[in-house]
């Protein structure tokens, strides 16, 4: 067993198979949005909900670090890279130039950094549908290159495989496409995927069932109610998604907490 299986192991849970990963890197593409103004006091109350990893950026891990420093806590999942389109930034980009201007993909942290830093996992995109061919050539080379880097290093990677390029605007829960993505990023040495949740509980399998590593649920924009986040959770395990790496729905909600532990009860059960 390798390093990197180690690690990945952590993230699940020994009984239940599966994990809750908190997302709270959106600051890096989507700026200081309502209740993570305060970066590290947010992150405190996240990890008091006690999810089995947070994922993270760079810059707010080497703040808030020390949050992760004690036994129990959480698994510090790394963000390793930074994209920007007009469909990750909609409330800024009418008032910068032309939006339509282009897509923009960047590594922002090695592998090596992401160990520095604390790190027990790296996360990085795959974007399918951007507009130019030859970038969607170089985000595959970037996670390929991570992959090998990381198998070196003995740290997962986990890839956000998504179908968030400018021409796929209406088109994101596409099932076949998002199969094709995650079985992409599996083949380049992904150790587990992130992906979008395709709406029902049959397509989804069409994902899970086409990917050889386990496969986790996005959770997308902030719902007014935490019903529809609940539906989306227990319909992508029962299609046989191995988790959720949920943000919004979690460190925007008015109580963290009791969002983190209403979804623990739905994926690891009642207690755990």
């Amino acid at each position: 067993m390798s390093g990197a299986d180690i690690r990945l192991g952590r993230l699940f849970n020994p009984d239940s198979g599966r994990s809750f990963i908190a997302a709270f890197d959106h600051g890096s593409t989507l700026g200081p949005k309502p209740r993570s103004e305060d970066a590290v006091g947010r992150l405190a109350t996240v990890i008091s909900g006690n999810p089995d990893g947070v994922l993270i950026t760079p810059g707010i891990m080497k703040q808030g670090g020390h949050l992760f420093a004690r036994r129990g806590a959480p698994s510090a999942v790394i963000r390793a890279d930074w994209i920007y389109n007009h469909d990750v930034i909609p409330s800024l980009s009418p008032r910068l130039q032309d939006p339509s201007q282009g897509e923009h993909y960047r590594v922002i942290c090695t592998a090596k950094e992401a160990l520095a830093l604390g790190g027990d996992a790296i996360c990085m995109f795959l974007v399918v549908g951007t507009q130019d061919g030859a970038g969607f050539a170089d985000n595959v080379e970037a996670v390929a290159t991570m992959a090998r880097d990381c198998r070196e290093l003995g740290i997962p990677l986990i890839v956000e495989s998504v179908l968030w390029g400018t021409r796929l605007r209406d088109n994101k829960q596409d099932p076949e496409l998002l199969a094709f993505a995650a079985r992409v990023a599996a083949e380049m040495g992904a150790d587990a995927i992130k992906t979008t949740y395709t709406g029902d509980t049959e397509s989804m399998r069409l994902v899970v069932e086409g990917s050889p590593i386990p496969v986790l649920v996005l959770g997308g924009v902030k719902s007014d109610s935490f019903q529809p986040v609940i539906d989306a959770t227990r319909g992508a395990l029962e299609a046989g998604a191995k988790g959720v790496v949920y943000g919004r729905n979690v460190w925007q909600a008015d109580d963290p907490v009791d969002n983190c532990r209403r979804l623990r009860d739905i994926i690891h059960g009642p207690h755990a």
